[in-house]
């Protein structure tokens, strides 16, 4: 039996929640699912989360509730050979191996098979990403006196690397830069990598906000785009929030992370003349939190006023103000990696 089992398992009756924040501890996007008895009875992912919270399931509700049981898995007859390209099949991060009592006998992981830490996306996008990119790094300091924030490093990469790393995977290469503070610096140096992405730039003048610069791409996007801060990283299918986009006819998909907040105090709730309704001990707060990445759809450039100060913020309440669609894809909390300040900097880089 693998060694990971047990972090890799969870029972039917914990809440969706304690799902997501078990993928978090352990680094994956898929669970096999137990009834009382540790028997197996289905996979839960990501994926399946992330539909729930969508269909506005509480996160307080069982795993049962939203279950899958059509997911693939293997049983103790086939050979590795056969379970190989069942995850190749699926990019499966696991495989779990059933015998005819519906027990767990084994856990194939993908990079035990494979070699690799995480399986590629199972679906390939070409679409633009423009990366805002011309802020001055002001929370950063000292650092982006010398440095501009997308050049910061994370690991043996800049910011600006990692992104483009990520979109790459799903099969977009081509990246329109805002730039403005310390322009001439990130040009050269993204230049001298000799990187294999087809990269334009484009700069304010003047600091615009997140999104004012964007008219300067009036003309150059015709398609759907993605886009994205630059202080931002975040680990999830993207294939996954543009296929939510295109199916809902979403002008604008904003990705959410969920934001998991313990109150180390017990709370109450009262009703009219203070009467006491509810006792609550320490109680833990889960919301959604603006991540830093987008989809926007091409007509939208013309709605951005030029040479305004306009964030995208302004952007999204106007198209709900005339009743557009704004869709919020969720992922967990730690698929999203802030390091637009120093202390979310230090804990959240890339060793």
């Amino acid at each position: 039996m693998n060694k990971d089992f047990n972090k890799l398992s969870i029972n039917q009756n914990e809440s969706i929640k304690a799902a997501m924040l078990q993928m978090d501890y352990i680094g994956k996007k898929l669970l096999v699912v137990l009834n009382n008895d540790k028997k197996y009875i289905g996979l839960i992912s990501i994926g399946d989360i992330q539909r729930s919270i969508i269909q506005e399931t509480s996160l307080e509700s069982k795993i049962k509730e939203i279950l899958r049981t059509d997911y693939l898995v293997s049983s103790t007859s086939d050979k590795l050979d056969d379970i190989k390209k069942q995850m190749l099949s699926i990019r499966a991060e696991f495989m779990p191996v059933i015998n005819d009592q519906n027990e767990i006998e084994d856990i194939i992981l993908w990079n035990d098979v494979f070699g690799a830490e995480s399986a590629l996306p199972l679906d390939v996008f070409d679409v633009p990403v423009v990366i805002m990119a011309g802020g001055y790094g002001s929370r950063l300091k000292p650092i982006t006196n010398v440095l501009p924030k997308p050049l910061i490093p994370i690991g043996e990469k800049s910011m600006l690397e990692e992104i483009f790393s990520r979109f790459s995977q799903h099969g977009s290469n081509k990246f329109h830069i805002s730039v403005n503070y310390k322009a001439d610096l990130i040009k050269y140096y993204l230049k001298s990598q000799g990187l294999p992405y087809k990269l334009s730039f484009f700069k304010e003048d003047k600091p615009l906000g997140t999104a004012g610069s964007l008219h300067l791409l009036e003309g150059q996007l015709n398609e759907t785009f993605f886009v994205s801060n630059c202080d931002i990283l975040v680990e999830q299918d993207y294939s996954e929030v543009l296929k939510y986009h295109k199916e809902n006819n979403n002008e604008i998909t904003i990705v959410a992370a969920i934001k998991n907040l313990d109150i180390p105090y017990g709370t109450l709730t009262t009703g009219e003349n203070g009467v006491l309704k509810k006792m609550t001990e320490k109680p833990n707060i889960s919301f959604k939190i603006n991540s830093g990445l987008y989809i926007l759809e091409p007509h939208l450039i013309k709605e951005i006023p030029k040479n305004i100060f306009f964030h995208i913020t302004h952007l999204i309440q106007k198209v709900m103000d005339r009743k557009g669609t704004v869709g919020v894809f969720p992922v967990s909390e730690k698929s999203w990696k802030d390091i637009g300040e120093w202390d979310t900097y230090l804990k959240n880089k890339i060793e």
